[in-house]
């Protein structure tokens, strides 16, 4: 990698972020924080964000706050034109947009400039927000279309995107890229026991017991539908079976009626609130669930599990994007609404001697080797 990184050159690239992600506290927002950071390193990169990020956080490239924080930044003429500014004195050859909303930037962009033009999508947006019943997806489905057809190369997460986009949307198969969600490990940490005991020591719990974990945004629809299922499905069924676990719930904006799940803990289900290092908690847990059944693209919360070492257990839904060669016998993959059968994989998994996640997880997911294969594209 290092001697095809040498080959590459310093290529100027910057990148439109619309919204805040330094620092991250979702999925979405670390997967960006992270390709910056690493893409920095290997380029000359600017980023134009908004002006609520914490450009301190920064180090490995130049931050420039042109976005405001209202949400008529989405429509904003001026800041396109400050961005073309910043194309121009610094010279930059590509321009990476993170999501389509921004998309009717480049029709200015091509009027002005000269530079390549990459959509770095996180899903099909508009399936996503069709899963979760908003109304106007269909509206969305036409514009990001629009702005997919006018990229010169898009970044898709996952083979499922990249297929939708090219036989649902008549994207030439050539302009989508797959750069997936990466990771900073580059082999399983040792430390996974030690991380367990911090985190049952810190919540009182006991630690000979298996420690199951869930996190998310409880503000999310998707994550409070998975959360209802673990409370009233899945966890009624390990009892019946007599399982002994702990189960751990990690997120912000748990709503007020469920009272921070302290009828719960009874039941040994506890509810953490907001973590600031959820790469501990993941890695302290014996087994991530993810019990998701709608929302789109690829969960990352699973692939940090597996460069963890931890354990998954995923609906079909919940693990689209991520294929059986890349996690071996770490993740066990259930029908959608088969609790039972999610039970019964804990049961299993639990029981089984440890394995570890498959050096192969970490030559394709690790942000380095990401990044180098995607320089080498573009």
């Amino acid at each position: 990698m290092e001697e095809i990184a040498a080959e590459i050159g310093m290529k100027k690239i910057l990148n439109i972020v619309p919204y805040t992600f330094l620092p991250y506290t979702t999925g979405g927002q670390k997967l960006i924080a992270h390709f910056n950071a690493y893409l920095g390193k290997k380029s000359e990169l600017h980023v134009v964000g908004t002006t609520d990020n914490d450009a301190s956080l920064v180090n490995s490239y130049t931050f420039h706050p042109l976005l405001s924080k209202s949400r008529w930044r989405y429509v904003n003429v001026f800041s396109c034109f400050k961005s073309i500014r910043l194309i121009r004195t610094k010279k930059i050859e590509t321009v990476i947009i993170e999501h389509p909303y921004l998309g009717w930037m480049i029709l200015f962009f091509r009027i002005f400039t000269n530079v390549k033009i990459i959509c770095h999508t996180h899903n099909v947006e508009s399936q996503r927000f069709r899963s979760i019943g908003k109304k106007w997806w269909r509206l969305l489905s036409y514009y990001e279309k629009i702005v997919l057809r006018h990229c010169d190369k898009i970044f898709c997460i996952t083979e499922e995107d990249r297929d939708f986009f090219v036989h649902n949307m008549n994207i030439l198969e050539e302009k989508c890229l797959i750069v997936p969600y990466g990771v900073n490990e580059k082999h399983p940490p040792d430390d996974k026991e030690k991380s367990k005991h911090v985190v049952c020591e810190k919540h009182q719990l006991n630690p000979d017991l298996p420690l199951l974990f869930f996190n998310g945004a409880l503000d999310y629809q998707p994550n409070r539908e998975a959360l209802n299922i673990i409370l009233n499905e899945i966890h009624p069924i390990l009892r019946s079976k007599g399982f002994s676990c702990n189960i751990l719930i990690a997120g912000r904006n748990l709503p007020a009626s469920y009272k921070r799940l302290e009828t719960y803990n009874l039941l040994n289900i506890y509810y953490a609130g907001f973590v600031e290092d959820i790469s501990l908690y993941t890695k302290a847990a014996d087994i991530l669930l993810n019990p998701v059944l709608t929302g789109g693209g690829v969960k990352t919360k699973m692939i940090e599990a597996l460069s963890l070492n931890t354990s998954v257990i995923s609906t079909k839904t919940g693990a689209a994007g991520i294929s059986p060669e890349d996690y071996g016998q770490k993740m066990k993959i259930v029908s959608d609404g088969d609790w039972n059968a999610f039970a019964n994989e804990i049961t299993k998994m639990i029981s089984m001697a440890q394995v570890s996640t498959p050096n192969a997880f970490y030559e394709k997911y690790y942000w380095g080797n990401i990044i180098v294969n995607m320089l080498t594209r573009i």
